[in-house]
């Protein structure tokens, strides 16, 4: 295997019955394959009322693809549905490199971009649930994925020295790694207790892999964090942030929500992927409003955003209020921002929109908030405390009775506190 060069694929797909957007399904198969650094060097294509069981695509397909594959040097043969361990070990033996599918490169990203322990965890978990179902037909081509540099994508980041892992092995190991997934999600469900707690509004960015979520992420920190340190990781690619990471924004009224930015979908994530993820994605479940990124100048944003519509119902995420921010609009329209109820056209980059953005989710997430006054007995400090930690006090009096609080509050602090209340504003 070349370790100097740029690794090579070829990407193969099959257009069943076809589709309307299989190019496209194909160049987001290429994207994949770029963001493993890999360079793309052909496609091959089949036409075909259904997917051929024994080998994926047709026999003489699969000789037609060796020996492009043998011709053009390259190192791998990258199929845009996931193969069954029956097609792995046909293909593997009539291609002679390594046969990936879909799913391995995902779960290839997501290893390389997995930086806390809990999300190496979980991908660690999703690959070897990818792999059980498929021992026989990888092992006659594991012998090939060594433990170098770039080769072997079964091996990455598994801390196994042979990747010969038998069913016993791999199930064994899966236990070990879920009871340590289970003590982590244990303590993100305090984390989230306490978040609940506090009364805090909670924002979730949601949206397509690669829309813009975490650059609007590291704008608001910008601009009401005003620290570096809690910026998160943003690049112009395939799922660079995994992680959920959550920071409170405090608005110069002294109102404060809770923002957080998970990993981006993709169409047909994969079903491991998807279950190993699920403690991390259930953040969002707890969501008070969605904010949806889309890239407006991706010709496929409709396909985007119905992906990113599926993907939360399937996480029970489906019924929360969202809006939705087309981002990148500079490049598709000149007058910006463009507002229309719970749209807004606008550009992270540019930071074109951004106010009015701000105003539509101060506008949601704080229109049930009550505007009134309090007097609080010099007694009862602790509620004052409360109040100026958790609500909005816009003003702070005394008499003689007390300490006088013009504030905004949820309905639910105002309720609790309703007998200190002298008026509603």
């Amino acid at each position: 295997m070349r370790q100097e060069e740029k690794q090579k694929a070829i990407i193969v797909g099959v257009n069943v019955d076809y589709r309307e957007n299989f190019l496209k399904l194909m160049d987001e198969l290429e994207n994949l394959t770029l963001a493993c650094d890999i360079e793309v060097v052909g496609r091959e294509y089949q036409n075909l009322i259904e997917i051929n069981k024994p080998l994926y695509v047709g026999k003489g397909k699969a000789e037609e693809i060796a020996q492009k594959a043998e011709a053009l040097d390259v190192d791998y043969v990258i199929f845009n549905n996931e193969l069954s361990g029956s097609q792995l070990r046909n293909l593997s033996k009539i291609i002679k490199c390594e046969v990936l599918d879909r799913t391995t490169l995902i779960l290839e990203i997501f290893s390389r971009r997995a930086r806390t322990k809990e999300a190496k965890l979980q991908v660690e978990v999703a690959r070897l649930e990818y792999m059980l179902p498929r021992l026989v037909g990888l092992h006659s081509s594991l012998g090939r994925q060594g433990g170098g540099s770039g080769s072997g994508f079964f091996n990455k980041g598994s801390g196994e020295k042979k990747i010969e892992l038998d069913r016993r092995r791999i199930e064994e190991k899966l236990t070990d790694l879920r009871r340590e997934l289970d003590e982590l999600s244990k303590d993100r469900e305090v984390q989230r207790k306490k978040r609940e707690e506090s009364e805090i509004p909670l924002v979730s960015l949601v949206g397509y892999t690669n829309a813009g979520k975490s650059s609007l992420m590291n704008y608001m920190i910008d601009r009401f964090v005003k620290d570096d340190d809690k910026k998160v990781y943003e690049e112009d690619m395939l799922f660079a942030t995994l992680e959920t990471s959550v920071r409170k924004i405090e608005l110069e009224d002294n109102r404060k929500f809770l923002l957080s930015d998970t990993v981006g979908f993709i169409s047909d994530l994969p079903h491991d992927l998807v279950k190993a993820f699920r403690s991390t994605l259930e953040e969002i479940k707890n969501a008070d409003l969605l904010v949806q990124v889309i890239d407006y100048s991706d010709k496929d944003f409709v396909e985007h955003m119905q992906v990113t519509k599926e993907t939360l119902q399937k996480i029970g995420a489906g019924d929360i209020p969202v809006i939705y921010v087309y981002n990148k609009s500079e490049l598709m329209l000149e007058k910006l921002p463009l507002v229309d109820g719970d749209e807004i056209y606008l550009s992270i980059r540019e930071k074109r929109g951004m106010n009015e953005l701000i105003d539509i989710i101060i506008d949601k997430i704080f229109s049930t908030y009550k505007k009134c006054r309090m007097r609080i007995p010099f007694s009862e400090g602790s509620i004052v405390s409360y109040l100026n930690e958790n609500a909005n006090v816009i003003s702070t009096d005394y008499d003689d009775k007390g300490t006088i609080l013009t504030l905004e509050c949820r309905e639910a602090q105002f309720n609790k506190y309703k007998e200190y209340v002298i008026e509603e504003v």
